[in-house]
Formats: structure tokens, sequence, C-alpha cells
């Protein structure tokens, strides 16, 4: 496995070299280990000491991230150590203990010091978003169409270029796997945006320091993020990577049956597609501390049928003699008797008794039934789990059509961060009511509002209601304006000023 010793440089590979050969051969990666089940890895590969090589390259990720104690060293080592600990007592002051040390690499406030952030050029957004977007992680906008994902994109693409703390003083690389990119709106927001007036004309963004391309299919996709993003992150020093959107290529190429595929491997191959793209993504992030934003599309999601049972066949009361066997192809039943009708009526077809109900296992009747085990627990299925990290779902109190994130749950576990954007119409003639009533007038315009799901720096909106402003709050109400983005205050929504 060649991305071994990138992700852990101090593993001993001596250790497992033979088995990890034989694994990288059968096309196993580090995540894989991480991830599949080890006995099922060493039934498909006859291979054995697959889970204690899986248990080495857990315990030293833990002990590399700093959350667990480095194992203990040989029994020469621990002589060395030992003297050597010896030395330094002898010559260094004794230390203070009324202070208790971390075993942890970081603390939060190191942690908290290290993040980078790139803002959004509104201060109320920036709060609920932990400072704006961090550096060195992969952060998804998700939302539905004409919810704002765009428009915070050219935001940012903006703001990257500004001195800190609002940026990185540093170029945006754009790929688009949609629409090109729309230089008309960002000049609109240089233009209008009050707060670029105030830098000096030098230190303004401009389209210059912008970097776009087009990728129409997956192919096209693949090798620009594989080898030319790298080499012109690399000579441009960019400090933002954006891809509008991330799930077209990937719907558009997986998404349909084939002729010499099915649906079902089609997911199993994008699913190692997707992972190939997160850990990619990840290492640019990280090795050129740069942010990287992803948009993502969103679709309907269609809950409460875990419970429902499949209806038992009613039996037919049609006698099994009297069942025919189907006419062939191109013949139609026989309007009147004839001499060779009965040359060409089918035979009656023998009646087959129906196949005997599988074997049922014998259980333990120590151990309940996994089936009852499994509908006694709803909370564990991915229907009721799936409402914490999509970014809906989790208030029941808020009327609104429920959507899941493109890609699944795969994709969601190669993210650090991700933002949802909710949008409602707001019609003419009743006051600002939010939602499509039948009835109640033409649409006026959208409301919408921001919601960080998860992310590394800022704590998950929580689901007490809309226009928080706080961190933490909940989800913050914001426009589209000339300018870029910003939050709505209660002013500007009563003199009806929704975008």
């Amino acid at each position: 496995m060649t991305d071994l010793l990138r992700v852990l440089p101090e593993f001993p590979v001596k250790q497992f070299g033979g088995l990890i050969s034989a694994l990288e051969s059968r096309g196993y990666t580090t995540a894989d280990l991480l991830t599949l089940d080890p006995a099922e890895i060493e039934t498909r590969t006859k291979l054995p000491n697959v889970k204690r090589l899986c248990d080495a390259i857990l315990n030293a990720l833990h002990t590399d991230l700093g959350v667990a104690d480095p194992p203990p060293p040989p029994p020469l080592q621990q002589q060395q150590q030992q003297q050597h600990d010896d030395v330094q007592s002898n010559t260094e002051p004794p230390p203070h203990h009324h202070h208790e040390t971390s075993h942890l690499k970081h603390t939060a406030d190191t942690l908290s010091s290290q993040w980078i952030t790139i803002s959004t050029l509104d201060p109320h957004l920036d709060l609920a978003l932990g400072g704006g977007i961090p550096t060195g992680h992969i952060t998804e906008i998700t939302g539905e169409s004409a919810a704002g994902k765009t428009q915070f994109l050219l935001t940012l693409l903006l703001a990257v270029q500004l001195p800190p703390p609002h940026g990185l003083s540093r170029p945006a690389l754009y790929i688009s796997t949609e629409a090109p990119l729309s230089t008309r709106r960002l000049s609109q927001m240089i233009t209008e945006n009050p707060f670029f007036s105030t830098l000096p004309r030098s230190g303004r963004p401009t389209l210059d320091k912008i970097i776009s391309t087009t990728t129409p299919d997956l192919e096209s996709q693949d090798h620009i993020l594989t080898y030319q993003a790298p080499v012109e992150i690399a000579r441009r020093n960019v400090g933002l990577l954006i891809i509008d959107s991330v799930a077209a290529n990937y719907r558009a190429e997986f998404e349909r049956p084939t002729a010499n595929s099915n649906l079902s491997s089609n997911m199993g191959a994008r699913t190692n597609e997707l992972i190939k793209l997160g850990m990619h993504l990840k290492d640019l992030a990280e090795k050129y501390n740069l942010a990287v934003v992803v948009s993502n599309q969103v679709a309907d999601r269609f809950s409460g049928t875990a419970g429902l049972k499949t209806p038992a066949p009613v039996p037919s009361k049609t006698p099994a003699s009297s069942l025919k066997a189907p006419f062939p192809h191109g013949l139609g039943k026989q309007s009147q008797e004839s001499p060779l009708a009965s040359r060409s009526r089918p035979a009656e077809a023998i009646p087959i008794p129906p196949p005997p109900p599988p074997p049922q296992p014998q259980l333990n009747p120590e151990y309940p039934d996994p089936e009852v085990e499994i509908n006694a627990h709803p909370a564990l299925s991915l229907d009721h789990q799936q409402k914490w990290f999509t970014g809906w779902g989790d208030n029941p109190s808020l009327d609104y059509p429920l959507k899941t994130p493109s890609l699944g749950l795969v994709w969601s576990t190669q993210i650090s961060g991700r933002i949802a954007l909710f949008r409602r119409p707001v019609n003419y003639g009743y006051g600002d009511h939010v939602g499509t009533v039948e009835g109640m007038g033409a649409m006026k315009g959208w409301r919408r509002w921001m919601k960080v799901v998860w992310g590394v720096n800022a704590p998950a909106s929580d689901v007490s209601g809309r226009g928080g402003k706080k961190k933490g709050g909940g989800p913050v109400e914001f426009e589209v304006w000339k300018g870029g983005v910003r939050v709505v205050d209660a002013g500007r929504i009563n003199k009806g000023n929704i975008a």
C-alpha cells in the first residue's frame, strides 16, 4: 500500500512486509483496512494476520493523532531510555507538579490559534462559521438549486485574495463541472461591495488571480485534479480550490445502468472513486495549506418506510389443474375448434408444487432474534441517523421538504465540514409569508438560511429555529445582493427587500 507511509511515516512496515505487498497487489488500501472487517478481508484474500495488521495500523494512527500512548519499546530500548531518563533527572530541575500535563499533541487553544480561515465578508456569517472557511480541510456547501451555493463560492474567490484576517493574499482555482465561471457576476461584486472600496487599489481582488476551467465529464475531471491542479497550485501558490459541483460528473457517470454493468456494480465503482477523490483532495489541502470547498447537489428523501412490511401474496382460488401454459410468442388464442386445433393447442401445464420454505436457523434462547433486535431499535437505522449529518430532518417542528446531499454516506466521511443552505419562497399579497400555498398569490422572492451541519472549527447550528446570529446558534438567514452575500436583519425583512 503506497499510501501507508504517506499517512503513517513511522509505521514499522518491515514487520508486515510480505502481507502489505500481497494486500496491495489485490487492490486494498489503508482506508480499506481501517473500514472493512478484517475477517472478511482474510476470507477473500486467504491471507493470515490481516487482523493484526489492521490493529497495528489503527494503534499507530491513534498514537500519531495523540489520542493514545505510544507502545512500549523493546527491552533493550527500555534500558537505554531508562539510562537517558536518569541522566536527565540529575541535570534538570524537578518539574512542577501543580500543572497537569496533557497527553495530546495539540490542545484546543493551540489548534484554534493555528486555524487560518477565509472570510465570507460578512461578520455574522463568519461568526457562525467559526471565523470563516478553514484551510487544510475539505468543506462542502450543499443545498437546492437557487439556494445560494455559487454565490458563496464566488465570494470566497474574491476574499481569498485579501490579506489576513479576511483572506490569504493568494489566488484561487475554480473548477466547474456544469457552467463556466460567471466573470460578470464577479465584476459586479467587486464594484458593489463597499468593503472593497475601503482598500487601496493595489489590494483589491481582481479576476486575474482566479484560474478557472470546466470539466464536462469525469475523465477530464480526474485528469485535471490528478495532474494539472497540483502543478498550478504549487506554481501559483493557490490558497483556495473550488469544485462546483462535485456530484455532477459522478451522477452522470455511475447512476445509470449500462449494457455491461448494472446499477449495483456502478455504485461499488463510484465508492472507490469517491474515496480516491477524498484522499487526493485531503492531500492537496494539507500539503499546500489551502482550503478545498466543494458544492454538492441534493436529492429528495422519502422516509418512514423502514417499518413497512411487504404484504403476503393472496393465494389464488383457481385450481392448479386448470392452469395453462402461456401461448407461444406471436400466437393468439384459437377462436374456434378445427381438426388441427389439438395440434396447435398448447399442452396443459403440469402443476408445480410451491417450493418449501427455507429452513429457519436454530437460535440460542439466551440471545434475542437479530430481526427483532433491529426492529426494536429504529434509532440505529440509517433513515434516522442521516438526519444528523445531512442537515435535513433534525428539527421535526420545521416543515420543509427533506433532502439528502448527493454521493451518499461514503462522500460524507471524506469531508471535514458540511454547510447546508435552505430556501423558501415568499408570496405577494400576504405580508412576507414563507412557503408556497395554493391560492396565496404569486411568488415574490426567496428567503435563505445557512446552517452548519458539522465543522472542524465551528459548532453545529442547533435546531431551535432560524435567524440566530450567535456562534453555535440557529441557522442564519442571509440574502444574495449585488455585493455578494450578507445576513438579513429585521429592518430589511420588514421592508421586503428579499433577494
